[in-house]
């Protein structure tokens, strides 16, 4: 068979194979992705081998990894998959009728403040489309690229030409204490900060807050008392003790009354931006979606936001 009719034989369903399988390691697991059996992942990736003369994916441990050429191929595969998806989106769009699914993957941060607010109209606007957030942490463009969400909002920067960005608003850091710390006695000072007993919250390892990186900057070191793997439970923690959090306004805000709260030594604004690429770019119903997001996002008390949009 000639090399033309080979590549005649490709179609859309083989390169979906071969993104799946490059990303995710795995036949089965690419398999179970596509709701196939192994055998039919194991067969395209035959043919697909066959038709590039290359053995695309080569075992190491409990992974297949991808040649040197997969790998090339994969981004072409995926760059023809995302143009295809924007060309065949949905233009004109209406939330009553709309069905579908959007992706969301933030942290605890965005979660709190945007996603209840968003959550709550989309169902009131679209009741027939899905909701999915994903935790975020520091693999937000992986999984853009990967296409297991739409959107990503957090205080990251994702660069490339294959991303959009739009800002949403600029949050700052603020200390949050039991209101019987003696540290709400006075304006707190870099000093008295560097002194207090902190908790540190370090999204399970993955990602550490702006503010310690703006502290080391002036050659002060934090040393937390305290780490924990999320905000939840925060004020508990903090109640009838002598710790300090340092925690993002916003977040505050919402503890309402119970703890005092004083502003952080330092000036480290928090830019939450929201990213999504060109798969979902002309969807009508992921642009309503990112819209009402950023609608909700800059509602919010103390947000300022752009409408600006860049690629």
């Amino acid at each position: 068979m000639g090399q033309k009719q080979q590549l005649d034989g490709i179609d859309l369903g083989s390169l979906k194979v071969l993104v799946l399988v490059s990303d995710l390691g795995s036949f089965s697991a690419a398999a179970n992705r596509l709701d196939v059996n192994q055998s039919t992942v194991s067969y395209t990736v035959e043919r697909l081998r066959a038709v590039f003369r290359d053995p695309l994916f080569l075992r190491q441990g409990n992974r297949m990894l991808p040649t040197e050429k997969c790998s090339e191929l994969t981004e072409a595969a995926r760059r023809m998959l995302d143009q295809l998806a924007a060309f065949t989106a949905e233009q004109a769009f209406d939330p009553v009728s709309a069905t579908g699914s959007v992706t969301v993957s933030c942290n605890f941060h965005e979660r709190q403040i945007v996603v209840p607010e968003f959550c709550a109209r989309l169902r009131r606007a679209a009741p027939n489309v899905r909701l999915v957030v994903l935790e975020s942490a520091v693999h937000g463009k992986r999984q853009l690229k990967r296409n297991e969400c739409d959107i990503v909002l957090g205080p990251i920067e994702i660069f490339g030409e294959a991303y959009f960005r739009t800002h949403l608003f600029t949050d700052r850091y603020v200390c949050v204490m039991d209101p019987e710390n003696p540290l709400t006695r006075a304006p707190l000072d870099l000093g008295a900060y560097r002194s207090a007993r902190h908790i540190q919250v370090n999204h399970n390892g993955e990602w550490q807050g702006l503010y310690i990186a703006a502290l080391e900057a002036k050659g002060v070191p934090f040393e937390p008392s305290v780490v924990l793997p999320s905000h939840d439970n925060l004020e508990r923690i903090i109640a009838g003790s002598d710790l300090i959090a340092t925690i993002p306004a916003r977040l505050a805000q919402g503890l309402g009354d119970r703890l005092s709260v004083a502003e952080f030594p330092l000036e480290v604004p928090i830019h939450i931006d929201m990213y999504w690429t060109a798969r979902t770019a002309q969807s009508g119903l992921h642009r309503w979606a990112r819209q009402l997001l950023a609608e909700v996002a800059r509602s919010r008390p103390d947000g300022a936001g752009s409408a600006a949009a860049s690629q």
